[in-house]
């Protein structure tokens, strides 16, 4: 019999049993992806959000460690939308739809325009003939749910102003693998209120995560999201902290995070926005009151000015495995989505 840590076979590759029906059968009777969309993790309870994870994880074990190809997307197309430029989310998309047979295409705005050269209801009712799933990056949130109620088949979220929740995916299972379990961390978010915040907002009480956020004056996340981040918390009973002090946030805590301080489309705002952040790098004295196992999260592209070399290139520094972990994920994420596949390695540790 092999004896393995939760993590092990995500950093080597070993030949792991199949797990057998009996020892699915609970977790497959209370998930059911197949055919939903995915536009925030508000929509998706803590089984749900594992055993995504744990599809992404035997995705990566069997394609990555094992060299298996694993065609379980033969056939089927995607297409994706981009109003917002990238490197990671279209990278990740592309090569991941590719490695499990698939076909993906790539709509820029000059290839497409949401509601402008066509209305959104004939782009959907388009797409649903022509594609198997949509992955949708756009300016404003109301655009995805503009689309998934025209479309007859699947929405992923790519991005929106008020959320990404398939990044937040690709840092929980980095810290899974990092740490072995979620349970009991907490993590310090320290920078702007924006949509990566949000996701973490509706996904981490669920997973027993505890939540701290410091942001400036003005920068808090948005007041619905709040409201019900907090009854989450309350619900699973973690801790959600808001504050504006990055040393108070980060103290004790073992996963520091930030994002960029000027997303795209603030670039006007750039000279008040570096002088209302003043304080908010995160360096190795931020990290000298975190908990002694600390480590530090980035969803990229980074400046400088958000978190220093020293930190950013240091051991404790995830954001490399984090990114490469995006594409593992919306692997994961499309096959729950468009197929009944179970996974061979055993469930992780949570």
């Amino acid at each position: 019999e092999l004896s393995l840590t939760t993590h092990s076979y995500l950093s080597r590759p070993l030949f792991i049993p199949l797990v057998t029906p009996s020892m699915l059968h609970d977790t497959l009777d209370s998930v059911k992806l197949k055919g939903r969309s995915f536009l925030t993790l508000k929509d998706f309870n803590a089984e749900e959000i594992k055993h995504i994870l744990w599809v992404s994880a035997d995705l990566k074990n069997r394609i990555k460690h094992r060299s298996e190809y694993v065609p379980l997307l033969q056939g089927k197309s995607i297409a994706m939308i981009f109003e917002k430029r990238s490197t990671r989310t279209r990278m990740s998309t592309e090569t991941g739809f590719s490695l499990l047979g698939g076909h993906p295409c790539f709509l820029t705005p000059q290839d497409i325009h949401l509601g402008v050269n066509e209305s959104t209801t004939d782009t959907a009712r388009v797409l649903s003939g022509l594609a198997d799933i949509v992955l949708a990056r756009v300016y404003s949130h109301s655009s995805l749910e503009h689309l998934d109620k025209d479309a007859s088949i699947p929405i992923i979220n790519g991005l929106s102003d008020l959320y990404h929740p398939i990044q937040i995916l690709a840092d929980l299972l980095t810290l899974q693998e990092h740490y072995g379990s979620l349970k009991g961390l907490t993590l310090a978010w320290i920078g702007d209120g924006n949509n990566v915040l949000h996701s973490f907002m509706m996904s981490l009480a669920k997973l027993g995560v505890n939540l701290k956020v410091a942001t400036p004056k003005g920068y808090e996340p948005d007041a619905n999201v709040t409201q019900e981040a907090q009854l989450l918390s309350k619900q699973f009973g973690t801790k959600l902290q808001f504050l504006t002090d990055p040393m108070e946030a980060a103290r004790d805590s073992n996963v520091l995070v930030t994002d960029t301080w000027v997303s795209m489309g603030q670039e006007e705002e750039k000279k008040r926005r570096l002088k209302d952040f003043h304080g908010y790098q995160i360096t190795m004295q931020t990290g000298s009151v975190a908990a002694p196992d600390w480590t530090f999260l980035h969803c990229l592209p980074r400046k400088a000015e958000e978190v220093d070399d020293e930190v950013f290139y240091s051991p404790r520094s995830l954001v490399f495995t984090e990114a490469e972990n995006r594409k593992w994920t919306i692997m994961g994420l499309m096959v729950c989505i468009l197929t009944d596949y179970t996974p061979q390695i055993p469930k992780l540790k949570f």
